[in-house]
């Protein structure tokens, strides 16, 4: 063969092979595009109380977190417990060639797209109405049964017909019951009561299989416990059922600071070790701020008021107290004899007390008084990229030291909380992780950016931040967990757990084999179990 019949004939071959390659490719595209376009007609099938919304779902692919948008194919809106098993039982079916995936919604509070499904299904669980509420009085150990989708601040206004309340709360009040269990729920209440994961009864789970299980310590404990603290790994939460005990009508508000972390640190272990102290302890860290008092997660109003608009940190590094003692009015002079007696056993500036009295509703929902302000400025729906640490006892101060002493130049784009947590009060069975000391803190560096800024208050230095944190603390190998974590990689995520990485992956592999449910962790890929 000749060399010019050589090329004609490689020039015809390549031809060819290309117009196969494109073909194929075509082929390849037409049937994703038909096996896409064929979930959502899939869907149609079942047979639910609510509906299903294959458009305008654009909320679903946005979270408190602004930083991550997945739209999913679509939402379910239940009015059932059965409409979400029969969803996930269906998508169970499919099997693990298809790439559908199940997410459940509380109130989108989520940071960095946890409650997301990309081409999935996003459950609305707020949607879901029953059960109803009810509440159980008898026995001397009251709870309420509530669905999953109930947010926290309802709970909070049906309770106190009863005269009761939950035992344990989150700062923020609007977020869903099976949002906040599947986490912890954390607050200033924790270092008494535990999370709210250490406060619940009982739980109705629809696992990965599609299958409505009831779930206690008592029975189907496995579940119960991993569901618990799980990040949605292993079931939705349907409906819990949690502790109550008697609530207060009033509450007295106090703030007071701190120039010397050591001192600051002594005091907040002094009051949460102690049989007689406040009902709420929480800290504040402030780095090159002017004002003390007052945050957006916060309306805090001293009696003082001349005083506290005096107050000037002048530049430098201060820690404010944050303190709460509940009371009904028949028994103010006591309560303001006991909280004259606890606070002279700290060593705070004495010039820095500031105290306000406000209803138990109205500080439980501070955080809310101060959401409404922002919307109105169009503040509130702005990139969140928060950070939240669980640090040792023993090496906090090493922590404090790099971290408000050299990376944190100022705290003006969001509050810092530092407050200690004991961790006898956590039980040791959820899928929780937490740091192998009996007392450690919650850091919480609650950001928001400016989705037009370059600078300093912009969504990448403030990343940037939270990567220096992130890599000192690994460095000094402080023995830090993070709290919602948010990690790229699954080798990343066995380092989370650690030693519990392995009941972490048989629980999965038991409740949600197929890793269909909450895929915006990250944590698994859809139909791939690495066992």
């Amino acid at each position: 063969m000749s060399f010019l019949s050589v090329n004609i004939f490689l020039h015809i071959n390549l031809l060819f092979t290309r117009s196969f390659m494109i073909m194929l490719l075509s082929f390849i595209a037409i049937q994703l595009n038909l096996c896409f376009s064929n979930i959502p007609s899939s869907l149609t099938t079942i047979n639910v109380n609510g509906h299903f919304s294959f458009t305008n779902n654009e909320f679903a692919a946005k979270d408190y977190g602004n930083q991550y948008q997945f739209l999913p194919l679509a939402v379910l809106h239940p009015k059932s417990v059965s409409d979400i098993a029969k969803t996930v039982r269906h998508v169970w079916e499919l099997g693990p060639s298809s790439e559908l995936t199940v997410a459940a919604r509380g109130h989108g509070h989520s940071i960095q797209g946890q409650a997301q499904a990309h081409h999935g299904v996003v459950i609305n669980m707020e949607s879901l109405k029953s059960p109803k509420m009810h509440f159980h009085l008898g026995d001397g150990l009251p709870f309420v049964d509530v669905s999953g989708g109930e947010l926290w601040i309802n709970i909070l206004h049906e309770s106190l017909k009863y005269g009761l309340t939950p035992k344990s709360w989150t700062d923020y009040l609007h977020l869903s019951v099976g949002g906040t269990l599947s986490n912890a729920g954390i607050s200033g209440q924790a270092f008494r009561h535990g999370p709210q994961i250490s406060n619940v009864h009982q739980l109705e789970v629809v696992t990965g299989k599609g299958e409505v299980v009831t779930c206690s310590e008592q029975q189907n404990a496995d579940l119960f416990s991993g569901v618990l603290g799980g990040l949605g790994q292993y079931g939705i939460i349907t409906r819990a059922k949690i502790s109550l005990e008697p609530a207060s009508q009033m509450v007295k508000w106090i703030r007071v600071v701190y120039s010397d972390f050591s001192t600051f640190t002594r005091d907040q272990e002094h009051l949460i070790s102690s049989e007689n102290t406040f009902d709420y302890i929480e800290g504040l860290v402030l780095v090159n701020r002017t004002g003390v008092l007052n945050n957006w997660r916060s309306s805090f109003n001293p009696k003082y008021d001349e005083q506290a608009s005096r107050f000037r940190s002048e530049g430098r590094t201060l820690f404010c107290l944050e303190l709460a003692k509940y009371f009904n009015p028949d028994n103010i002079v006591e309560t303001n004899e006991e909280i004259e007696s606890l606070l002279s056993e700290l060593k705070y500036i004495p010039s820095t007390l500031f105290m306000t009295q406000v209803t138990y509703v109205e500080f439980l929902d501070r955080v809310h008084t101060a959401e409404i302000k922002l919307q109105e400025k169009g503040l509130w729906d702005v990139p969140h990229p928060w950070l939240n640490l669980l640090v040792p006892r023993s090496k906090i101060h090493k922590f404090a030291d790099e971290v408000f002493g050299n990376i944190l130049v100022d705290t003006s784009n969001g509050p810092v909380l530092v407050y200690p947590v004991n961790k006898s009060k956590w039980s040791n069975m959820t899928s929780a992780v937490l740091p192998e000391e009996d007392i450690f803190y919650l850091v919480a560096f609650l950001s928001q950016a400016n989705p037009l800024s370059t600078g300093k208050d912009g969504l990448e230095h403030i990343l940037s931040l939270n990567k220096r944190i992130l890599d000192f603390c690994e460095e000094a190998q402080l023995g830090v967990k993070q709290y919602l974590a948010h990690y790229a990689t699954q080798d990343e995520w066995r380092a989370h757990f650690g030693q519990r990485w392995e009941t972490f992956q048989r629980r999965k592999m038991a409740y949600d084999p197929l890793a269909i449910l909450a895929p915006g962790h990250r944590i698994f890929q859809k139909g791939v179990l690495d066992l």
